[in-house]
């Protein structure tokens, strides 16, 4: 069932974009080549997220090419999350209380944990090192900017993802407004260790 919120939220956040100014955006993915990315890549688009990429696609650099964009660079944004958690897991020592005794050896930790990170929710990335998670039916996560171990919360939606990033009005009344807190299991978690690392 759609989110008529999330929908709401998401179609708010691109008409800020374009109203902005700072982008290119083309015509809006369509209801069948969204399901097509769905499809092709394995993950859900967040309802927001979804709704944001139908009223308008952005394009540029940074922007993800969701419609002709290779899938090579597609995957490997993708895979960019899971890559800095195996470096923390290799480089840093991290190890998720979760997935119980960390191997003594570095290679067979970073296996371990290669593993363990087929299960937690895939991150979708909004533009740039920005990212969303893939959680259908889902709506309002916090934007996460990741690179490599280093994750921080850059905007608590959408909306103030695009007001932080690009330069809008910052409306103290918008519902939401106040601390981000990540609300996405085991990248909760992450966030926690890469600040305490940091």
């Amino acid at each position: 069932m759609v989110d008529s919120f999330g929908v709401k939220l998401g179609a708010k956040a691109a008409r800020l974009l374009a109203r902005l100014g700072r982008t290119d955006i083309l015509p809006g993915l369509t209801e069948r080549e969204l399901t097509g990315i769905e499809t092709r890549f394995g993950f859900a688009f967040a309802e927001d997220h979804r709704a944001f990429l139908s009223v308008g696609l952005p394009t540029g650099p940074g922007w993800p090419d969701w419609r002709h964009g290779s899938a090579v660079q597609l995957r490997s944004w993708l895979d960019k999350p899971a890559e800095g958690v195996l470096f923390a897991v290799a480089e840093a020592a991290f190890w998720h209380p979760a997935w119980g005794t960390r191997p003594a050896g570095r290679t067979d930790a970073v296996s371990g944990a290669r593993a363990h990170l087929a299960s937690v929710p895939q991150l979708v990335p909004v533009r740039s090192h920005r990212y969303l998670p893939a959680v259908r039916g889902a709506i309002a996560h916090p934007v996460l900017s990741i690179r490599g171990p280093d994750i921080i919360p850059y905007g608590y939606d959408l909306i103030d993802y695009v007001r932080r990033e690009f330069g809008g009005p910052q409306d103290s009344t918008e519902e939401g407004q106040g601390a981000v807190a990540v609300t996405t299991a085991f990248w909760a978690d992450f966030l926690t260790w890469s600040n305490w690392e940091g």
